[in-house]
């Protein structure tokens, strides 16, 4: 489904004040249980956009009223509310209302995953909340330390964490990591350490960067480049046999089993071993003079 259905007509983004928007989808009427159940058979056979956008407005409401219990993580209220919306669309198209339960009820559950989503991918650049565990973790834990009143930074106390643990059936030490993430966002490598200095060192000034410089890059070509012209030198000394089966068991991206280049040349494997050792001592020999 078309993701402006539900919001053709209503004057919000995020920039638009919060009091406005909720002004103006107290317009909509809120449906009756009889409206609403005939309102989705309908849109189950017809697929009427109609249909969908009277169903969608008149729970405009519902993702407001979500969208408020998310308040505490820092993130646009704008968009927050948008992703529910988005969710509620979602719950239009697969709503089905022949199994008996309301609307809302189906809803709930697609508009919680989508700003729930949109929470863990907005939250920090480093990937979290990857299993349901992790994910039950992140949103439960913030409940739970404002249940005990500690909103604060401080440590958590081993009972705590283990009380903590065994309630959302995770380890101490998931807690524990997630509890040190909650407390602190992700900081910009371009961040100013002190305010006060002219310089303005910033944090990457203190990375170092692993990569060779210049002078290292040009003194590892020279080296390989000579390293290479001292070999194709001394692949002087081989004869032909000699160079083909260094090859094909030695520099080959598949290497020639004993066997195949015994029955090639008509000799045992065995020689064929002792010719590819020997030409090698030939190479090493030459390089060294």
């Amino acid at each position: 489904m078309d993701s402006t259905i539900a919001l053709n007509g209503l004057d919000f983004s995020p920039e638009i004040n919060m009091a406005r928007y909720l002004q103006s989808i107290r317009k909509f009427p809120i449906l009756e249980p009889e409206e609403e159940f005939e309102l989705a058979t309908r849109y189950k056979e017809t697929k009427d956009e109609k249909i969908a956008y009277k169903l969608v407005t008149s729970h405009l409401r519902l993702v407001v009223k979500v969208v408020s219990k998310y308040r505490g993580y820092g993130l646009p209220l704008g968009e927050m509310i948008s992703e529910g919306n988005i969710g509620l669309l979602y719950a239009v198209d697969k709503f089905e209302p022949s199994k008996g339960f309301r609307f809302s009820t189906y809803a709930l559950w697609w508009i919680k995953a989508s700003i729930q989503k949109y929470i863990l991918n907005s939250w920090s650049l480093v990937k979290i909340g990857t299993t349901a565990a992790q994910k039950k973790l992140f949103f439960n834990l913030r409940k739970i330390k404002n249940k005990l009143n500690l909103m604060d930074d401080r440590e958590l106390s081993h009972e705590i964490l283990g009380n903590i643990a065994s309630s959302l059936d995770v380890t101490v030490q998931d807690v524990t990591d997630m509890n040190m993430r909650l407390k602190s966002h992700d900081g910009s490598l371009n961040a100013v350490l002190d305010t006060s200095s002219e310089n303005g060192t910033e944090w990457i000034d203190f990375i170092s960067d692993s990569k060779p410089n210049q002078e290292e890059v040009l003194a590892y070509s020279e080296t390989m480049q000579y390293r290479r012209r001292l070999f194709n030198e001394a692949l002087g000394c081989l004869n032909k046999r000699e160079k083909d089966i260094l090859f094909k068991r030695r520099l080959a991206d598949k290497a020639v089993t004993l066997d195949d280049l015994s029955k090639a040349y008509c000799i045992s494997k065995e020689r064929v071993r002792q010719i590819e050792l020997n030409s090698i001592r030939k190479i090493r020999k030459a390089i060294m003079q």
